[in-house]
């Protein structure tokens, strides 16, 4: 065996206030988020979210210390994977590659290239496959490996997902277990599953086996927690005027405190580093709905970042992965090129439901309102001398 190259896939995000413009505009620029009809206006549209929401989400990081702790996270995770697998006898240069923000995928490869990796291990930090999250960025390297004669020539292989895996189920139950034990009556506690949600077609249009492996995760941690409690799933992070998977995260609050439930453990289950999903919207905003449908104790499971059984986890799958027949680009699910797309980010578009609906609409609008603008040369942008 050659040199072991491991690559991880995470979304990205902004490190400092001064990337989150930037940052929105590479995750609207990308045709896998919002397709247009018309690809010449993908980043005029993408450059107007991004205008328009940046103040609002610069808000948003505000609350969580002025920037993601997911790069930092990520490394930590990369770093004691490494150690890991040195233990295992394995050893690995490890890479991390963002699909929105530095280090972006194609800086990995190029490292990856540099160092000349012979075999290379790719691995999403997501433990549930969607076609736009570890599908997006498996559709950027697939297109880097068309493209190049090199990399055509490295071995490599995919772990798709990784959901039921006994050392993601048992690191996930571990945290469950020590968070219960911080409540009065630990068994009566609602268990409440909140995973980032996607848009309903991604399932019955793409058939994106997301839901599906939500589901069987949920259950399967509720197995090897072996406990009594009562538990919920719900998704979180809807936008736009579309149907998501349901049921809302928020409406399941709601429903949960009018059916009396005053202890709540919050599970974030798509998530296993600290980020704005769950800094802010859970420990924030469904922290505050939460209370107002009367669930007096709320407490939320930290994501896994650096937990030794997750961490020992990847690097079992790792090892396994190298002495398996290889998972190629062509054997996930591909979107249909027809499919509608929509953004994954509840909070790029807005602070509440209603508001993500009225500023998707609003900012189509205004980017209508700009092109007949820039096409006829009059408009109220002329009129305050801003064109």
């Amino acid at each position: 065996m050659g040199r072991v190259g491991v690559l991880l896939l995470n979304l990205g995000g902004p490190e400092k206030l001064e990337d989150v413009r930037p940052f929105l505009f590479n995750l609207f620029a990308d045709p896998e988020i919002i397709r247009l009809p018309f690809p010449w206006l993908q980043k005029p549209l993408a450059w107007l979210i991004s205008t328009l929401r940046s103040a609002k989400s610069q808000k948003n990081y505000e609350q969580i210390g002025g920037g993601s702790p997911l790069l930092q996270i990520t490394e930590a995770q990369g770093e004691a994977l490494g150690q890991k697998l040195t233990e295992m006898g394995q050893n690995a240069h490890i890479y991390i590659g963002m699909r929105y923000w530095h280090p972006f995928t194609e800086e990995a490869m190029a490292q990856i290239k540099g160092d000349q990796i012979q075999q290379l291990v790719i691995l999403p930090l997501y433990p549930h496959f969607s076609i736009s999250t570890s599908g997006s960025s498996f559709r950027v390297l697939e297109e880097l490996w068309k493209q190049d004669l090199t990399l055509q020539q490295l071995d490599y292989t995919l772990i798709p997902s990784w959901y039921d895996h006994p050392g993601y189920l048992q690191a996930m139950a571990d945290l469950i277990q020590q968070e219960l034990a911080k409540f009065p009556q630990p068994d009566h506690v609602h268990i409440f599953f909140s995973a980032h949600g996607v848009p309903q077609s991604y399932v019955d249009e793409a058939g994106d086996p997301y839901q599906a492996e939500i589901e069987a995760c949920t259950r399967l941690i509720m197995k090897t927690l072996n406990r009594p409690n009562a538990h919920t799933l719900a998704y979180q992070s809807r936008v736009g005027p579309v149907e998501w998977l349901k049921p809302y995260t928020e409406d399941a609050l709601h429903e949960l405190g009018q059916e009396g439930i005053k202890d709540l453990l919050v599970v974030p289950i798509s998530f296993v580093s600290e980020h704005i999903e769950t800094l802010q919207e859970i420990d924030i905003e469904y922290r505050e709905i939460a209370e107002e449908a009367g669930i007096s104790n709320f407490l939320r499971v930290p994501a896994l970042n650096t937990h030794p059984v997750f961490i020992n986890a990847l690097a079992q799958m790792v090892v396994d992965s190298l002495s398996q027949p290889p998972c190629t680009f062509e054997t996930v699910p591909h979107p249909k090129k027809n499919m509608k797309m929509y953004p994954q980010e509840r909070w790029e578009w807005g602070m509440t439901t209603a508001a993500e609906v009225w500023n998707g609409r609003l900012a189509m609008l205004g980017f209508i309102a700009l092109i007949l603008e820039l096409l006829s040369g009059r408009g109220p942008l002329h009129f305050v001398g801003l064109l």
